[in-house]
């Protein structure tokens, strides 16, 4: 009578009111021996009355993890991979004890990952499915369990499921390339050094995967909205073992062919690869900036825009690396191009910053001379009254330095392209940001160096506007008024 016994309690178990007398009963203690049955109704029924009776109460589920019910739902999954419904109980029980810290412990000393691999590629409907990445993802937390994943060829199965769901856009397929592709950056981030030869295997199918799903992994390559500390440690482990050099032979293969979307994603994926400062350095000198310039040439605005934006994250904080790039003729012509495009604002949005970005972390007298000659100074002082206060501070900065190098150079530009006034409109705008104000007039110190600007500064009356930001809420504002008009008064 024990399998009709067995199906009567998960029967029973169905309804939450008789959950607190099953357990006072013992039942959940007397019904776990039968998880080693070799009866697949008995396994079935048990399985059931267990998960129900447990659902959802910690305590019972970490005592049911005490007790070895993991090696028997391994067991289970090994044993009887073909039985659907068996392994359909068996993953829910998973699903509802992989959460504990104790289960993934357990797990971490079984073949979980071989078999929940198995499971993933013979899955067929996308309840199954769901069920699966949902266990994954809590597997994907340990990082012993992470590499064996990994080493399983979770990442194949990933990318067949992708190429197979590629440009369905039902609800439901559109749920599972997200878990799939969430399931990709779990694995990705965080894992510990010895997870680092896993995280080796994993860079060709990266590469696949962003050729059979770029718009997903254009977001999601390395971890968006993932703590800092996480996406730099695991950039850096992918540039160590050489997954730049497989995007940048994957990116020029797809130059030619005019594949926007796998350009589009491949860039994402060198951008975020280049936030680190010790992958900047490592990629100028693996000639990166260089390569992908060859993209220089493309009419497409997405390219555009995510080869502009890489470009700009290698420069960042790299004097050399602004050196080299604001000397190159093509480049600083085509950036000039794009400062002044009409119909992309994203595009004209990152030009300039590249700019910007290239004076200001540059120290060298033939850059601004260079930046010069492509005119693209007046468009620096244009970014100055951006709506974007961000872009406001990166063209002043920018301004101030290039002039703190060689003012001689830039003056006739910024007196053509109206500079002094322009600065003199931030300060009088109440709604000038105070981080604004202040750069502006360490701008506008720079500027008095030259006889010509300070003339023009002093006709358009700017000392009467320093002397009432002398009085500015912000203590920053005020010191640097007050510096700037003993500037000013020749003190």
């Amino acid at each position: 009578c024990a399998v009709k016994a067995a199906q009567v309690l998960s029967e029973i178990a169905k309804n939450d009111e008789m959950k607190k007398p099953c357990i006072e009963a013992d039942l959940v203690l007397t019904l776990i021996p039968f998880l080693e049955s070799t009866d697949q109704e008995m396994l079935l029924h048990a399985g059931r009355a267990i998960g129900r009776i447990c659902y959802d109460n910690r305590d019972l589920q970490e005592e049911l993890v005490k007790v070895g019910v993991i090696s028997s739902l391994v067991r289970i999954l090994t044993d009887y991979a073909e039985s659907e419904p068996l392994v359909h109980v068996d993953l829910l029980a998973l699903c509802n004890l992989a959460d504990l810290d104790t289960a993934k412990e357990a797990l971490s000393k079984t073949k979980v990952a071989e078999q929940m691999v198995k499971q993933l590629r013979r899955a067929e409907n996308h309840e199954r499915l769901e069920i699966i990445f949902e266990v994954l993802q809590a597997l994907a937390e340990n990082d012993a369990l992470k590499v064996q994943l990994v080493e399983a060829g979770v990442q194949e199965v990933l990318s067949d499921i992708l190429l197979r769901l590629q440009g369905n856009s039902q609800a439901e397929d559109t749920c599972i390339v997200k878990a799939a592709s969430d399931l990709i950056v779990s694995l990705l981030l965080g894992a510990t050094e010895s997870g680092t030869l896993a995280i080796a295997n994993f860079t060709k199918t990266m590469v696949r995967l962003i050729i059979l799903y770029p718009p997903k992994l254009e977001n999601h390559c390395l971890g968006k909205n993932t703590p800092l500390t996480r996406v730099n440690g695991n950039c850096i482990r992918m540039v160590q073992v050489g997954v730049i050099h497989q995007l940048l032979d994957l990116l020029e293969k797809h130059v030619e062919s005019g594949d926007v979307s796998v350009q589009h994603a491949a860039l994402s994926a060198l951008r975020n690869l280049a936030i680190p400062v010790v992958n900047k350095v490592q990629m100028l000198e693996e000639g990166v900036a260089e390569r992908i310039q060859v993209l220089l040439r493309s009419e497409m605005p997405p390219v555009q825009f995510k080869l502009l934006g890489t470009l700009r994250m290698l420069a960042d904080g790299q004097a050399d690396a602004a050196e080299i790039l604001g000397q190159d003729p093509m480049l600083l012509n085509r950036l000039v191009q794009w400062c002044d495009v009409k119909d992309h604002a994203g595009v004209r949005g990152e030009a300039n910053r590249l700019l910007a970005s290239i004076l200001r972390h540059n120290r060298s007298q033939e850059v601004v001379k260079a930046v010069q000659e492509a005119q693209g100074v007046k468009h620096l002082v244009s970014m100055t009254t951006s709506e974007h206060a961000a872009m406001q501070n990166e063209a002043l900065n920018a301004l101030a330095i290039a002039s703190a190098i060689d003012l001689e150079t830039l003056e006739a530009s910024f007196k053509e392209s109206q500079l002094v006034q322009s600065l003199h409109k931030l300060l009088q705008d109440d709604h000038t940001s105070p981080e604004v104000k202040y750069n502006s007039m360490g701008l506008l110190c720079s500027l008095l160096n030259s006889g010509d600007l300070r003339q023009e500064i002093e006709e358009d009356k700017i000392k009467e506007t320093l002397e009432q930001l002398c009085s500015h809420s912000n203590a920053n504002v005020v010191k640097e008024a007050v510096a700037t008009l003993q500037l000013l008064r020749g003190e």
